[in-house]
């Protein structure tokens, strides 16, 4: 091929980059990490389409190229995108290819730009399809379905000109007042690598790229405290809030976004230790670091100087910017010799790998754009965000006789806040819905009840504050129905009223109308329920009408005792738009509640920390109330019973270099409807091993599809993994003792049988013959008969 070694699509990727690296100017090459442009500033909506902006050409010109351009298509109260001037899906792949030949037929040596969007639970742009939050995935336990959920949202946002998703799935939950609780898979770090496994399998399917958020230890952050300061040890670190990153990067993740968080008193985005010397060095990884938004701007706090502050970013091992003023002065930095020339090579050289890889440079451009009549979501991800959202409904507490509904509920009151919002389904990160869109609560109940059922609405009170003026009305509907049906609890929505914070994190609200409890920024003190939700929840259960309390929610609310008083308990999380129909599904028998708490749910904010897998030191707990959790982590209910036999094993023994074994346990379904049960498979160290055992940890987990009266065997083929712990040097090892493999339906209802991890046995070297002993009787470990008549 003539031309550059680079434009050569034979050509070894290494090669290519080595090429194009050659060719660029210092100018260029800081052009290339830069990612300071909001992406809606790159366009103007027109009456006869959309027109690029003065302020990208002038963007691209500055550097010669542009490394990546941040959220082209997202929509959202933030960005102040909707319909009336943003991209929606039959505009954006003709928007995308716009942006893209500017870039390329406008600079000297045609780099394309990367198009980043963010893809939290489906791709945040107009008419990109919802999925449930990542707390109500992780309530699937179901990795599969997510896994072919994730390359429907990887397939729409390739499909509208975008290359790399930012999902967050790194974050674990050890504080539930923190707001972003909602993007976290859960509390447990082997639950969140199996589901950022999934989620890079299924994006990779696509084509999309993925960045995964955040790195490291932003779940840990202080008082649930956003962008808060963490005090994490190493250890706890690589135990818990690592795991997810490193399977993630194993399924071939493009790359991961520093947190904003510190670590050992240096914030992730400088951190070297972090970004280097773990990441690249002992983890090999050759992707992508991200910065967050504007943290390379907050590191001036310790250098003074915002060249200086890019400089630190760089050497520590970071990219590409987000929205920062400091990287884009990297020149000045080289110039000035704050960082060399060779580290600003090492982050293009990433930048434009992952662009060959993508095949930007070979793409060519699309001529015309999807056409107008294009179907608002795409229907396939639809239904699996509806599956999704029905696999999530975990049932906590039932009486065993109020759900499911039957044909004798002829009169159902469904009351509360969030029974007829659709707003409130749909969490943090969430683009502008069409009218039409989506079910409530309210509407799924509706068309799921049988022919001639009277539904009678009433909110009761408003999400927030202490209005109790709805209460009388929705008590009215209650004591007049059979069964009322509450939907409580909490909602990530922005809206016109909200204030926003230059990333994007929302600002505390001014007043109890923002109707906003949950999301990025909004971090509670009290996990208790709004006092009108509270008061509505007594009120109504006071009718003695059997009450079903639905909980529509972005984190675990510390709830009362409600035994005795309410008769069904549900967490549906943010369910997404069709939430109310899957929910519905479930309250009336045509699905069965196949949910499990991804995370434990706390009797108060003073309990905190409630997670399940804490350091076992035999903690008393507290005098004025129990310590243990309302409901544990893994717990859900179903229609029907089901029995445990305890685990067998098929050895008793093992040694350090070969653990390898089966678990099984048989699975009774003793009741008289059918079931899929989630059988979990949890570790607990009882002696040995370099550090201090945590209480359990979850290993593995399987689903069983029982009909009633079924039994099966759930099956664990156990290894490394299983029975791995984080040694002293900070890796797995499996280590010498004894160990508890436990079976059960949650993390506090488990059968045991012990496990004996030997010691690799030492291997005495073969001694040498001497020469008299050449015909005298060979050592009985070369063969020869031993005194007891063993061989």
């Amino acid at each position: 091929m003539s031309g550059p070694r680079y434009r050569d699509p034979s050509a070894p990727v290494p090669e290519r980059v080595r090429d194009l690296l050659a060719r660029m100017t210092l100018r260029e090459k800081v052009g290339q990490v830069n990612q300071r442009m909001y992406g809606w500033h790159a366009y103007t909506r027109m009456p006869q389409g959309h027109r690029i902006s003065d302020a990208f050409r002038a963007e691209v010109a500055a550097y010669d190229g542009m490394g990546a351009l941040y959220g082209l298509q997202r929509a959202d109260a933030w960005s102040g995108v909707g319909h009336a001037d943003g991209i929606t899906a039959a505009d954006a792949a003709g928007v995308a290819d716009a942006v893209q030949r500017h870039v390329v037929e406008n600079t000297r040596l045609g780099i394309p730009v990367l198009l980043v969007e963010e893809v939290p639970h489906g791709h945040q742009a107009l008419d990109g399809t919802v999925l449930p939050v990542n707390l109500a995935v992780g309530a699937t336990w179901d990795p599969e379905l997510y896994e072919a959920a994730a390359a429907g949202a990887g397939a729409e946002l390739r499909g509208r000109g975008g290359h790399v998703a930012l999902v967050s799935a790194l974050d674990l939950v050890r504080d539930p007042r923190w707001g972003r609780t909602e993007e976290c898979f859960g509390e447990d770090p082997y639950l969140a690598a199996r589901f950022t496994e999934a989620l890079v399998r299924g994006m990779r399917t696509a084509g999309a790229a993925v960045v995964l958020k955040h790195f490291a230890g932003q779940g840990a952050t202080l008082g649930g405290r956003n962008s808060a300061a963490t005090e994490l040890g190493a250890r706890e670190l690589h135990e818990i809030h690592l795991v997810a990153a490193r399977a993630g990067i194993r399924a071939g993740a493009a790359g991961v976004m520093a947190a904003y968080n510190e670590f050992d008193g240096m914030p992730c985005v400088a951190n070297r230790e972090l970004l280097t010397d773990l990441l690249r060095r002992r983890w090999g990884f050759d992707g992508l670091v991200m910065a967050d938004g504007t943290a390379i701007d907050r590191l001036v706090r310790l250098t003074g100087d915002p060249v200086a502050a890019g400089a630190l970013a760089l050497e520590a091992g970071c990219d590409l910017s987000l929205w920062d003023t400091c990287f884009p002065r990297l020149a000045e930095a080289v110039a000035r010799g704050l960082v060399t020339e060779q580290a600003l090579d090492g982050a293009v050289a990433r930048v434009l790998t992952l662009k060959f890889r993508l095949g930007l440079f070979e793409q060519s451009p699309a001529r015309e754009a999807p056409p107008e009549h294009l179907p608002p979501p795409h229907p396939p991800l639809r239904g699996l965000s509806e599956r999704l959202a029905r696999a999530s409904v975990t049932l906590l507490a039932h009486d065993g006789r109020t759900l499911p509904l039957t044909e004798r509920a002829r009169r159902i009151a469904v009351l509360g806040p969030g029974a007829d919002s659709l707003p409130q389904q749909l969490g943090d990160y969430t683009a502008p819905q069409r009218p039409g869109v989506g079910h409530t609560v309210l509407d799924g109940i509706r068309a799921a009840a049988p022919p001639g059922t009277d539904v009678t609405h009433a909110p009761g009170c408003r999400l927030v504050g202490a209005d109790l003026g709805g209460v009388p009305r929705a008590v009215a509907l209650a004591a007049d129905a059979d069964v009322a049906v509450l939907v409580l609890g909490g909602s990530s929505a922005r809206g016109e009223d909200t204030a926003f914070a230059a990333n994007g994190a929302a600002l505390p609200p001014t007043s109890d109308l923002s109707g906003t409890t949950a999301g990025e920024g909004t971090d509670l003190a009290d996990l208790r329920l709004p006092a009108g939700q509270q008061e509505l929840l007594r009120a109504v259960a006071a009718t003695g009408v059997p009450v079903v309390v639905v909980l529509i929610q972005g984190r675990p609310h510390a709830l009362p005792e409600l035994s005795g008083t309410v008769g069904a308990l549900l967490s549906a999380w943010y369910p997404g738009p069709w939430g109310g129909r899957a929910l519905a599904d479930v309250l009336f028998g045509t699905a069965g509640p196949e949910g499990r708490l991804p995370v434990s749910v706390p009797r108060s904010s003073a309990q905190l920390p409630a997670y399940y897998n804490g350091k076992d030191h035999g903690y008393r707990g507290y005098v004025d109330q129990s310590a243990r959790a309302r409901h544990a982590f893994g717990h859900g209910l179903s229609y029907t019973t089901v029995g445990y036999a305890p685990p067998r094993l098929s050895r008793s023994r093992v040694t350090t270099d070969r653990p390898f074994l089966t678990c099984r346990v048989t699975v009774h379904n003793t009741g008289e409807r059918p079931v899929r049960e989630t059988v979990q498979l949890y570790v607990r160290r009882v002696w040995g091993g370099s550090s201090w055992p945590r209480t359990r940890e979850l290993r593995g987990f399987t689903r069983l599809a029982l009909a009633p009266g079924q039994a099966a065997e759930a099956v664990f083929e156990i290894g490394h993994e299983t029975l791995a712990s984080i040694g002293r040097d900070l890796e797995p090892a499996v280590e010498p003792g004894e160990l508890a493999l436990e079976t059960g339906p949650s993390s506090d209802r488990t059968q045991e049988v012990r496990l004996l991890v030997e010691a690799e046995p030492v291997r005495e070297p073969r001694p040498k013959r001497r020469a008299t002993d050449e015909k005298g009787p060979r050592h009985p470990q070369e063969g020869g008969a031993c005194p007891n008549g063993g061989t």
